[in-house]
């Protein structure tokens, strides 16, 4: 299913994202230097791949 794999991709994309302003890698927000937000951005990568997996898997079955 395509929207699996475009939500997942979003979600890899802004947990990256996430990940570098938590430790602070990327400045110019409220997020840089926290440490929780680099642990949020880590679920959504999680998240991402499991979703773009699943988009993928279904995509063969079809």
């Amino acid at each position: 299913m395509w929207i699996l794999r475009i939500i997942g991709a979003v979600l890899v994309v802004l947990g990256g994202v996430w990940i570098a302003q938590g430790i602070g890698a990327l400045h110019g927000s409220m997020m840089t230097g926290h440490p929780g937000y680099a642990v949020l951005g880590a679920v959504a990568v999680v998240v991402g791949l499991v979703l773009l997996a699943l988009g993928w898997i279904r995509r063969r079955r079809e």
